[in-house]
């Protein structure tokens, strides 16, 4: 009877039966028993503050991030030159790129026109806005290939080229749109590649951190790849020199919420890139 009044204890209190039913011997294993469920429950809490919630949608991240106000497609392409090619790749390319950019002809803007100064060397970036979309895209083309100046300039640029890749972007919604400006500046080129599935928290954060990056003017564009590497984030900077990078780039640590900002976004990032770059003479960002 005693046992049956013990056992109906410890059904109503856990601590009944710790204290009057269990023998030494079996403590130790109640101690682990009673360790392993704390662990358990710790871990859930644990895991629960970095598991991302997803949100489920029936749309494009594209459609969601993308300025809805414009169907502009951007186009980034990076050249490798030969180090001995490059002053002469410049020369042809100033001539030849600036009349097609001042050409009404083509449904497309030179945006801007740079070679690498601090990241990969003898390498030229170019960035062009293809207004009205894919069909803006496919007209272009479609018009170079009956354009003999261009295919000739092709074929000299080839031979000065060691390899060559771009991409297919769209612009940011809550980014500066990249408009012509003076100089002298220098620009960085800050490319992210981010994990799949991160694009919309990516954009979610950016969208209050960039009010953090306005003060000096420095926003130029903000875009995200459509077709080429995907899931890649390309941001652009103006700066009057590497000291002015520096000084507002630290300024922005001084400003409340910027770090948690910082903190959230960058588990979201697989790989990074920063490339300091020069504009050429011709390039309509200066």
């Amino acid at each position: 009877m005693a046992v049956r009044v013990l056992h109906t204890r410890g059904a109503a209190s856990a601590g009944g039966l710790l204290q009057h039913a269990a023998p030494c011997s079996l403590l130790p294993g109640l101690r682990r028993l009673t360790s392993s469920s704390n662990r358990l429950r710790e871990d859930s809490w644990l895991k629960s503050l970095f598991v991302r919630k997803v949100d489920p949608r029936k749309d494009a991240h594209s459609n969601l991030l993308a300025k809805k106000e414009t169907s502009s497609l951007y186009k980034l392409q990076f050249h490798n030159v030969k180090p001995e090619c490059l002053e002469a790749y410049n020369k042809i390319c100033q001539e030849v790129l600036l009349k097609i950019h001042e050409d009404k002809h083509y449904p497309c803007t030179l945006v801007g026109t740079w070679n690498t100064w601090y990241g990969e060397q003898d390498q030229a970036v170019h960035l062009w806005r293809y207004e009205g979309g894919y069909p803006a895209l496919t007209e272009v083309m479609s018009k170079l290939r009956e354009n003999q100046e261009f295919l000739e300039f092709r074929k000299a640029r080839s031979n000065m080229l060691l390899s060559r890749k771009n991409q297919l972007l769209l612009e940011f919604s809550f980014w500066n749109e990249p408009v012509p400006r003076p100089g002298p500046n220098i620009y960085e080129l800050r490319s992210y590649q981010l994990r799949p599935g991160t694009m919309i928290e990516w954009g979610n954060y950016w969208a209050r951190a960039i009010r953090f990056r306005q003060d000096g003017n420095e926003a130029v564009g903000g875009f995200f790849s459509q077709i080429g590497q995907l899931y890649m984030v390309h941001h652009l900077w103006a700066y009057k020199d590497l000291q002015t990078r520096e000084d507002i780039r630290n300024a922005a640590w001084h400003k409340h919420g910027w770090e948690e900002l910082v903190y959230y976004t960058v588990p979201l990032i697989q790989e990074m890139e920063s490339r300091i770059m020069i504009p050429l003479k011709t390039s309509p960002l200066q």
